[in-house]
């Protein structure tokens, strides 16, 4: 989404858009099944869970450690927060040399290029000025004058950011701004799944805000359940549960316009931002939930699809054959539609 920061991204704790369904290892006749093992902090703004379990003995300890230590290394990367971090160390060089952000940076641009391109122009990650100008990185809403936006608007453009090799990027315009909360709760997960697998694990269910990625099995064999939160503010109920495929790792990223807005003389503001237009959205698409085998991609369509609409958004979704639910609001009804490739997937089940 474009909410300004990995600390705003999701950063009310109850407020996950995916509400995570525990589960109890189960005991068997006198054996007992591996039991599955759990921890959870608060990292990003917001918190994380983290569900697995193994056939062969873990260090528990060394798991919850790397995980943490993985989070330290992204933090410094990616926040929006941190003077010194990588991408506010471009952010602050008003130039435009070629500057070095490293691979993982390049990789994130090179995904929400193609993104920005198939959604034309909807999602744009140099969209940070606008965010600012109309007040959604703090508490209060400022409504911004039709000057002053198309003013914004030229100080953004993601045509204006080139990827020079695979470590360095280049701005086009040396006041150009890169945000990357729109696509960086998809690489938490990614990367905090990856220091799993490092540590042997082939089960697992990784959470942080809401967002997450499965890969394998609960001991018994039956398949990860997630379920998607009913998406109305105030709402702390299920839409959606979805079974997850136990023989490919899956995540499921969704963005929503009803957790984060401003209501200002009688009329909503969303923290979705049109970076064609430099509005927040007005359409009824209030949930876009994305299912993928990669989170970062996964992460960055939803956030796509939001801006986009379920018109726009269901085409789009169709043509770049996305596996997509999107949620709309008509009157006091919910209505669900499916895209295309959800719709042919035998694996993905939802109910």
């Amino acid at each position: 989404m474009y909410l300004h920061s990995l600390s705003s991204l999701k950063r009310t704790l109850c407020n996950s858009q995916l509400l995570f369904l525990a589960i109890m290892p189960l005991m068997l006749s006198g054996c007992a099944e591996p039991v599955i093992q759990k921890f959870e902090g608060f990292a990003q703004g917001t918190t994380y869970h983290i569900s697995y379990w193994s056939e062969s003995p873990l260090n528990e300890k060394a798991v919850k450690a790397s995980v943490e230590a993985e989070f330290a290394v992204i933090d410094k990367l990616l926040s929006n927060y941190r003077p010194d971090s990588v991408i506010e160390t471009f952010n602050s060089a008003e130039n435009t040399d070629s500057q070095a952000v490293g691979s993982e940076i390049v990789a994130l641009v090179r995904i929400a290029q193609t993104v920005n391109q198939a959604s034309q122009g909807c999602y744009d990650l140099t969209i940070k000025p606008l965010f600012e100008l109309w007040g959604f990185r703090g508490e209060a809403l400022t409504i911004p004058s039709d000057a002053a936006i198309v003013n914004g608007l030229k100080q953004m453009g993601m045509h204006k950011l080139t990827v020079v090799d695979a470590t360095h990027l280049r701005k086009q315009q040396a006041d150009l701004k890169v945000d990357l909360s729109s696509i960086a709760q998809g690489y938490s997960v990614a990367r905090i799944s990856d220091v799993l697998v490092q540590q042997g694990i082939k089960h697992y269910l990784v959470e942080i805000g809401g967002e997450l990625k499965t890969a394998g099995y609960k001991p018994d064999h039956n398949p990860w359940r997630i379920a998607i939160e009913r998406p109305l503010p105030g709402a702390q109920a299920m839409q959606k549960i979805i079974t997850l495929p136990k023989d490919a790792p899956t995540a499921v990223m969704t963005s929503g316009t009803y957790r984060h807005y401003f209501d200002a003389s009688g009329q909503r503001y969303s923290h979705i931002l049109d970076a064609r237009n430099g509005r927040p959205v007005t359409h009824n698409l209030v949930s876009a939930t994305v299912i993928h085998p990669d989170p970062v991609i996964a992460d960055a369509w939803s956030t796509a699809l939001l801006c986009l609409g379920q018109v726009e958004g269901m085409k789009i979704a169709n043509a770049e054959k996305i596996a997509a639910l999107f949620i709309i609001q008509q009157d006091s009804q919910l209505l669900e539609s499916k895209s295309d490739a959800l719709s042919a997937s035998d694996a993905i089940i939802i109910h």
